[in-house]
This record gives C-alpha cells, structure tokens and sequence, in this order.
C-alpha cells in the first residue's frame, strides 16, 4: 500500500461516521442558508448530530429536516434582512441613487439606504432572538448538558457568535461578510493600496485617487460597524459578559473561519492559518436537463444559449427594464432561457422562453451554454466558473457590483449597468463576450481549471478542518492572538511614539548642549575683550 493512500485512510479514520459529533448550527436566514445547508449535508453525511436554530418566521429553514434536529424560537419579525418586501424597496431605492452615481449627494444616499437596511427591523430581530435564548433558562441548561462538539454560525449577524462565547463552544465560522464588511478585513492584514473595500467597485490595481477613494470607503465600513450594526449586539455583550468583550473581538476569536472565496475569484491578500478557502464549495456536476429544456437548448444549433437569472429575490424589475431585456434578446441568434417573475414582455422573441425555475447548475454544465447573465449572486458565479462560462453581470445592490469587477478583471465578465441600460447596450456586451475573437470563453476555461486543480475538494477541506477542530476541541495553534492587543499597540504605534520621543529628546539635549556652548563661548569672548 502506498504511503499516499495509507495517509489518506489515518486521515478519513480519525473522525469515522461512527464516531461522530454533535453540531450546534446558528445560520442566518435566506441566501446565506442555502450555502449553510450544503455544509449540513456534508457533516451530516459523516454522521455528525446536528442542532440548528431557527425563527418562528423564518423563510428558508425548514423546522423539520432529515438533516438536523431544530430549536425554533418564537419571533414576531424577521431575523434576517431578506425578505421580498425589504430588498425589493432597497433594491428601488438603490436604483434611485444610481441614477445620480458619482456626485457627493449620491455618495451619502447610498450608505444613508445602506445602514437603514442594516440598523432597521431585520438586525433587531436578530437581536431580539439571541435575547430570547439568552433569557431561555430552561433552554440555555439544555444546551449545556448536551454537550456540544462545535458550535457553527455564519457572522453575517454576529448573534450565533454571542452564543457560542456564552456556551464556551470550539467556533467555526461560514463566513464572506461580517457587519462591518469583507471578513478579512477584521483578521488579516488588510494593505488598502491594493485590497479594494467593500463597495468600492475597484480591482486590485489603484492609483492615487482610487487610493483615496477606497480609503473613504473602508473608513464608511468601520463606521457601520461601530455605530449601526454594533451598538445593539454591545448592548448584549454588556449585559450577559462579564469580561468586557464586544463582537468583533469575539468574532476575531474564533477557531476556524471557512471564507467561501477562493483565489481563482478573489484578488491575492495576506491571509491567516486558520482561513480556510472553501470558495466553490457547491460546485457540482451537472444533471440531464428535463425532456422540455433539453429539446429548447438542443434547437439552439450551433448558436447555443444563453441563461439568465437575477437570483430569487430580485427576479422582476418592472415591465420597463423587462421589456429591454426581451428586445434585446430578440435581436440575438441564440436560444436565451430567462428566469422571470411578472407579466410577459411584449417584445419577447420566438427564441426565449421564460420559466418560473430552473435548474441553474445543470443548465450552466449544459454544453450548448454560452452565456450567463447574472446579478453577480456569489453561488451563481462560482458555478459559473465551475463550470467555464463567461459572465454578463447586471449587478443591482450590496456586494454584486464588487464579485462582477473580479470576474471582469479576470477577463471572463462584461458589466451592465441596469440604469443606464438600453436594448442596443445589452445586446452590444452579449455580442462581444459571445465572439470568438474574443478571450471571454479561454479565459473562462483556464478560470475553471485553476479552480478545479486543488488536492482537496473545497467541501472536502471544509468538513476535514471542521472536524479537526471537533477532534482537538478548537484550533487555538492557528489562530493569532492580535486581536487581543490595543490598536495601537497592533500597529505599534506605541513603539513609534517612544522611539520619536528618544529621538526628539536627543535632539533637544544636543541643542541644549549646543546653545549653552555658544553662550559659554559669548562669555569668554566678552571678558576676554574687558
């Protein structure tokens, strides 16, 4: 047997389905969910015993489930920002604000829209349901004697990550975004000269005044942080901790953080040990598509088609944005298969067909697809690359605009802004990601195949690191203690202050010497004269 294969099985031997854990899982609600459930459905197929909770009005997690066992907690609102009648009004605002793009005004409206989503009714009922565990006696005792491995939560909503310090619980975090923006920002190194901030909309790649714009715009984050996401779960912090933490901290103290990007999407940066890359996690093969969509894409010919979907939440942007997506494809020679929600366009061409649902996974593995047009969704665009697609982005809101700019400095993506959209427009960028003159599609292919070539599957690496961190009860050798420190202290500052201060002393001592040297000399000079 050879060494390779005998690690392997000491390594998949460790932590046996026989043998498995008991999981404590804190998700957040809507999209961030589907990502979760595909890390459950991998413990779960180890044999782990899974605990998720959930609120009484929640959208997306089922309270009864072959995969987990749940605690629903009883809520009049929402915990979760994602409900069809929040981000449809963010979403008409943030078009509003578009429109006037690139003026001071526009500026302020955006992250005055931003922080209204952020500080309104979707954070206090998460707020409101850590709350009510806290104050759950009876509940918090049965956690206790339960005995936990591992407690699971996505920081999104830092709520998960309070009650995982309250039970002294290992922590592994599912995370991109935290309240305070991208998570690397909180952990690692973050040199904002070349790592754009969160709605910046810029690559890698600054000059001055890009410099400075993403300069305004981390400092724009930080503030979120501590002045709109922040005070309400301090107050918490405040109130049930005695040793005078806050979320952040608390966040920065976790054992694991599986970062659902990876450095085929995301731009090179200082990283941690305890990051652990699972980007691409729900790729997959692609499934036969039905006898109808299998038949419409087989009479595309050798033109092939185009899909596009903008997601479960933002799939209708009214009948005059429709009617230009519908004009725009009746001009092109290609079958399109559009994901829509509302009233059928006028202008819809014989060559589309629009559907309720579809399979977006299999239909991307189709052979026959040439193109995805996507609001830029992470899910979406890692299948995209899964698969080898070229991308038009349509990006409406958050961090969509961002995920298209890295997949645009790839040389794989085209962007649309949906404002400033015509027919022509539209029509125009398909036209040139779908040229074979053009690198869009070889880019794409050697995109799909950087990313497929790792020696681990991503959700293979991301159950071996969960488990690891279960089998030692937390991974305290990976995480860097920094985040204890001071700022000023982290950025030795301190240090900077002393060594200023010792340089300026010398300086005065020398001129002190100096100037009693001259008057002395003044002196002598005097009585000599006398």
């Amino acid at each position: 047997m050879s060494p390779v294969l005998v690690i392997l099985l000491l390594s998949a031997s460790l932590l046996s389905p026989g043998d498995g854990g008991k999981v404590l899982v804190f998700p957040v609600d809507g999209s961030h969910w589907l990502n979760m459930k595909i890390l459950l459905e991998a413990l779960h197929s180890r044999g782990h015993e899974i605990t998720v909770f959930r609120s009484s009005t929640s959208w997306y997690i089922s309270e009864f489930s072959p995969l987990y066992t749940s605690i629903t907690i009883a809520q009049e609102q929402p915990e979760n920002i994602e409900s069809q009648k929040v981000m449809t009004s963010f979403l008409e605002r943030s078009m509003e604000i578009r429109r006037n793009e690139g003026t001071l005004w526009a500026f302020f409206q955006f992250y005055r829209n931003l922080f209204n989503l952020f500080g309104g009714v979707g954070k206090n009922g998460a707020v409101k349901m850590v709350i009510s565990i806290f104050e759950n006696e009876t509940l918090i005792k049965q956690l206790n004697e339960t005995g936990y491995d591992l407690f699971l939560t996505d920081p999104a909503f830092p709520g998960g990550v309070l009650l995982a310090h309250y039970l002294k619980l290992p922590l592994v975090l599912n995370v991109r975004w935290l309240p305070g923006g991208e998570g690397h920002f909180a952990i690692a190194p973050s040199p904002l000269s070349y790592i754009p901030a969160v709605f910046s909309h810029l690559s890698d790649k600054m000059h001055f005044l890009q410099r400075l714009h993403n300069i305004i715009f981390h400092i724009m984050m930080i503030y979120k942080q501590y002045y709109v996401s922040g005070p309400k779960y301090q107050d918490i912090c405040d109130k049930y901790f005695e040793d005078n933490v806050d979320t952040l901290s608390l966040t920065q103290g976790a054992d694991l953080w599986l970062m659902r990007v990876d450095f085929t999407f995301d731009f090179p940066r200082p990283t941690m040990p305890n990051v652990i890359y699972i980007g691409g996690f729900q790729g997959k093969p692609s499934k036969p598509l039905s006898t109808e969509l299998e038949a419409f894409v087989q009479s595309s010919g050798e033109h092939g088609v185009i899909v596009m979907t903008l997601g479960t939440l933002l799939s209708d942007l009214g009948p005059e944005v429709s009617e230009t997506f519908a004009s725009a494809f009746a001009g092109l020679p290609q079958k399109v298969l559009w994901r829509h929600i509302g009233k059928q366009p006028a202008a819809l061409g014989n060559n589309t067909m629009l559907v309720e649902w579809l399979p977006q996974n299999d239909i991307l593995g189709h052979p026959k697809t040439k193109v995805f047009i996507t609001h830029g969704g992470t899910n979406g665009i890692y299948e995209a690359i899964y698969h080898g697609v070229p991308v038009l982005g349509i990006p409406l809101i958050l961090d969509q605009y961002d995920n298209i700019i890295r997949l645009k400095a790839r040389g794989v993506a085209e962007i649309v802004d949906v404002t400033k959209m015509t027919a022509n427009s539209l029509k125009s960028a398909l036209k040139s990601i779908l040229d074979p003159e053009k690198p869009y599609k070889q880019n794409m292919v050697k995109l799909s195949q950087l990313h497929h070539d790792k020696p681990m599957k991503p959700i293979d690496s991301a159950i071996f690191w969960i488990e690891h961190v279960m089998r030692h009860r937390g991974a305290p050798h990976l995480r860097s203690e920094s985040y204890k420190m001071p700022w000023y202290a982290f950025h030795c500052l301190d240090v900077m202050a002393f060594c200023l201060a010792i340089v300026l002393l010398i300086i005065l001592l020398i001129w002190v010497s100096c100037r009693t040297c001259i008057r002395c000399l003044i002196r002598n000079r005097k009585s000599k004269v006398e």
